[in-house]
């Protein structure tokens, strides 16, 4: 563990390697080789050693909870259901994969490097959709499913209520939608709150990256705030997100929406690059 927390991953595998070898039935070392894997995504080595991990000690929950990540990232369906259930969760009826439909959470995406936090709709406990759109940079898009680690990291405080914040693993299921920026020379609420209306009755979505995103420090985001020179945070991006399927799909959301909002005072509008 030390050795893992000191950045040498290669060192600490052989290290918990070697604790198995020596205590085949010592469950510790198998889950830190579990949860090491986990976080280079080796789905199937993950899957086995927590599968192991959880035999050794049935009542470890973390050991279930991880097993319930690798299970989901192969989409072994069966496998997550039973450790989710192991973890003391009721898991709904059927088979495939499980919608248990847990309202909205943040969930960071990129956490290892600029990581971004944004909304997500929680599917089950290791897969969430996000309802955002994310900035271009981020390389996720409206709609991307996402499996979720188990961790809390920081929160988001709403009208008083706290939400816990989980790190993105990976992407699981690519969204077909694509994303837009969309430039105002000036932005007036009434304008962006039509836009939004215009791409939501057209099966899209939009929003105004300058008023809703900031930038935060890593220890403010992870929910470690501390005393900054100058603003709490910035804002991230001066313009409007899109949403939208293709180029026809965008072109049709932003002429009905100028078509029925005077205040639009819109400067251009382009696909933003890929990440």
């Amino acid at each position: 563990m030390a050795l893992r927390d000191a950045g040498d991953v290669v060192g600490a595998e052989a290290a918990y390697r070697s604790a198995i070898a020596a205590a085949p039935d010592w469950p510790a070392p198998i889950y830190n080789l579990g949860l090491l894997c986990k976080y280079e995504r080796r789905w199937e080595e993950s899957f086995a050693h927590n599968k192991r991990a959880a035999e050794l000690q049935p009542d470890d929950e973390a050991s279930w909870w991880n097993l319930g990540i690798a299970a989901t990232a192969l989409g072994n369906w069966d496998a997550a259901r039973r450790a989710w259930a192991a973890c003391g969760i009721e898991v709904p009826p059927g088979s495939g994969p499980p919608q248990f439909n847990w309202g909205r959470t943040p969930v960071r995406l990129n956490p290892d490097t600029d990581g971004e936090v944004v909304w997500a709709q929680r599917i089950d406990p290791a897969r969430a959709r996000i309802i955002n759109v994310p900035l271009p940079t981020s390389g996720f898009r409206w709609s991307d499913v996402v499996l979720t680690d188990g961790a809390v990291e920081g929160e988001r405080v709403v009208d008083g209520h706290a939400y816990p914040v989980f790190n993105v693993l990976q992407r699981l299921e690519v969204s077909p939608f694509r994303t837009f920026i969309i430039e105002l020379a000036t932005v007036s609420d009434n304008a962006v709150t039509a836009l939004e209306e215009c791409a939501t009755e057209r099966g899209a979505a939009a929003e105004d990256w300058g008023s809703c995103t900031s930038i935060l420090c890593r220890d403010c985001s992870y929910g470690r705030p501390h005393q900054h020179t100058g603003s709490e945070s910035n804002a991230a991006h001066p313009h409007c997100g899109l949403a939208a399927r293709d180029h026809a799909h965008a072109d049709e959301i932003i002429r009905a929406w100028l078509a029925t909002e005077p205040t639009a005072d819109l400067t251009v509008w382009y696909e933003a690059p890929a990440a």
